[in-house]
C-alpha cells in the first residue's frame, strides 16, 4: 500500500516516529513544550487537522500542526542549557482561526505572503482582482489564504515532515491550479530547514513564507526591544502610509533602518522617520545582500536575557522583519500569557511586497512547466 498523506487524528497516527501521541492511561500525553495534541483536531472544510512533532539528537523540539502548515513551538536551549520555547504558541488549533488575531502565528503562507496594493494585478494584460482583507488591499494571500486551511501531512521521519496543499485555478482571485509542498527537517545543528516546492497549469504569482513570531528571551512578557538584530542589507523598499512599497529602494545608511552593525530593536524603533512613522514600528521589507546565496548570513537575532541566538539563511531576495506592532494583549497564549505589543518577532523570508505590480523587481511569476523553489533556515545557538 502505497504511502499516504496523513490525514487523521493525533489518536490514529501509529508510526514509530509518530508525533501525536495520543493517551497514556487515559490521560492525554503532552509534549514537551506542554501542547495537549487533542486540542490540535479539528475539522475544516472536510479535512482534519493534527498535531506533528519532530525532535532532533540535542533535544530540541517543533511542534507543528497542518492547520496552516504552522510552527506552533520551538524549544532550544539556552546559555545554562535549560530548554526555552522560543517562539508564540497557543493552547487550542481554533485560537488560530481567522479573526482572532493569531491567524498568521507560525504559519506557512501563500499563495503570496505579505500585501498585494489594491488586492489586483495584471499578467499578459489580463487583470486579477483578488479577495481584500487588509485596508482595500491582499494580505498573507487574501480572506482565506493557505494559512486557513488544512494541509496534507506526511511524516518522513523523526525529525522531518511534509505538509502539501492544493489550491484551485480562481482560490482568492489568484490564477491556476497550484500545487504546493513545504518540509521541515530539524537538523542535528538546531536548524530548522524550511523548503518550500510549487507548480502551476497556468501562469501565476507565488510568494511563501514563515510567519513565526519569536521571542528568543523564552519569556513573552519580555518585549524583544533588547533583542540585538543584525540584517546583511544596505538598502529596503519604504512603503505608503497603508504599508504598500512605494516602488523604491532606499540606502539604509543613516537611518534607523539601517541594522548592518548588530543593534537593540528598541534603539530607534520610536523614530520619527516617516517609514516607521507608518507601520508603528519596524515592519519593513530589507533587499538581502546576499544574491540568492542561501550559504550567507542573511540576519541574525540575539536575546541577551537567554543568550540565545538566532541565524536566518535564505536564496529569497528580501526579509520581512515584522515587530509585534500591532500585538495588543488579546490574544492568549498556551500558558495563560497575553501577548502584547512588540513581545514578538517575525524575520519573514520573501520576494519584496507587491513584486506583482512592480515588473522591475525580482520576479514572482510562476508558470507551467517551471517549479517554485524558496528555501530558508532558522538556526539556533547560544553565546
Amino acid at each position: 500500500m502505497k504511502k499516504q498523506v496523513l490525514l487523521f487524528s493525533c489518536l490514529a497516527v501509529c508510526l514509530a516516529v509518530a508525533s501525536c501521541t495520543g493517551k497514556k492511561n487515559g490521560e492525554p500525553v503532552l509534549t514537551r513544550s506542554g501542547l495537549n495534541p487533542q486540542n490540535y483536531v479539528t475539522e475544516v472544510d472536510g479535512k482534519q487537522s493534527a498535531l506533528f512533532t519532530i525532535t532532533n539528537s540535542r533535544g530540541m523540539e517543533v511542534c507543528m500542526t497542518s492547520y496552516g502548515a504552522r510552527i506552533v513551538s520551538i524549544l532550544v536551549p539556552d546559555r545554562k542549557g535549560e530548554m526555552q520555547n522560543v517562539s508564540f504558541s497557543l493552547g487550542n488549533v481554533k485560537g488560530y482561526f481567522p479573526g482572532g488575531g493569531a491567524d498568521s502565528f507560525g504559519a506557512s503562507v501563500g499563495r503570496y505572503a505579505n500585501r498585494i496594493g489594491k488586492a489586483s494585478f495584471q499578467i499578459d494584460g489580463t487583470d486579477y482582482k483578488l479577495s481584500v482583507n487588509d485596508n482595500g488591499n491582499t494580505l498573507h494571500g487574501g480572506v482565506k489564504g493557505w494559512l486557513a486551511k488544512v494541509y496534507d501531512a506526511e511524516q518522513l521521519n523523526d525529525s522531518t515532515i511534509a505538509f502539501s496543499i492544493v489550491s484551485p485555478d480562481g482560490d482568492q482571485g489568484f490564477p491556476g491550479t497550484v500545487t504546493a509542498k513545504v518540509t521541515y527537517q530539524l537538523n542535528a545543528d538546531n536548524a530548522i530547514d524550511i523548503n518550500y516546492e510549487a507548480i502551476t497549469d497556468k501562469k501565476t504569482v507565488i510568494n511563501m513564507t514563515n510567519h513565526a513570531y519569536f521571542n528568543l528571551s523564552g519569556n513573552p512578557l519580555v518585549p524583544i526591544l533588547n533583542h540585538r538584530l543584525y540584517i546583511n542589507a544596505d538598502s529596503f523598499t519604504p512603503t505608503d502610509d497603508q504599508l504598500i512599497p512605494t516602488g523604491e529602494i532606499r540606502p539604509v545608511e543613516g537611518t534607523p533602518m539601517d541594522f548592518t552593525v548588530e543593534k537593540p530593536i528598541g534603539q530607534d524603533i520610536s523614530s520619527d522617520y516617516e517609514p516607521i512613522q507608518f507601520a508603528g514600528g519596524y515592519d519593513h521589507n530589507w533587499v538581502l545582500n546576499t544574491k540568492g546565496d542561501d550559504t550567507m548570513l542573511a540576519a541574525r537575532l540575539c536575546s541577551e536575557e537567554s543568550g540565545i541566538t538566532l541565524e536566518v539563511y535564505t536564496n529569497e531576495p528580501g526579509i520581512q522583519i515584522y515587530t509585534g506592532n500591532f500585538l495588543d494583549g488579546k490574544v492568549i497564549s498556551k500558558d495563560g500569557v497575553p501577548y502584547q505589543h512588540r513581545t514578538g518577532v517575525c524575520l519573514e523570508t520573501q520576494h519584496f511586497p507587491d513584486s506583482p505590480n512592480h515588473p522591475e523587481w525580482p520576479s514572482v511569476i510562476l508558470e507551467p512547466g517551471q517549479t517554485y523553489h524558496s528555501h530558508c533556515v532558522y538556526r539556533f545557538g547560544v553565546k
